[in-house]
């Protein structure tokens, strides 16, 4: 099998191999699981509204509308942590 350029970046492991996540990136992505699937007891109710929506209609809508933003601040987490091994491999080389 030929190694290409830049194989050595993946410090031995195989070529799309996925590495274990940061705790950050974690939580960042169960927060919004867990603000819809557990906190119903919370905001189930139909009384108060909020932007003429009820108020579990519009908890629901909110947590859809910030669950990129919890996925992208995962995403940075992990960005974040790849870059740093890049840096260790850049000064193993050279």
């Amino acid at each position: 099998m030929k190694r290409h350029d830049g194989d050595e970046q993946y410090l031995g492991a195989s070529p799309g191999a996925a590495s274990r996540p940061s705790w950050p990136a974690l939580l960042l992505g169960v927060i919004p699981f867990i603000a819809i699937c557990f906190t119903v007891g919370l905001w189930d109710r139909l009384t108060p509204t909020v932007a003429g929506m009820p108020f579990n209609i519009f908890w629901l809508v909110l947590w859809m509308l910030l669950t990129p933003l919890c996925m992208w601040g995962a995403y940075r987490c992990e960005r974040g942590s790849d870059g740093e091994n890049q840096r260790v491999v850049d000064e193993e080389k050279g």
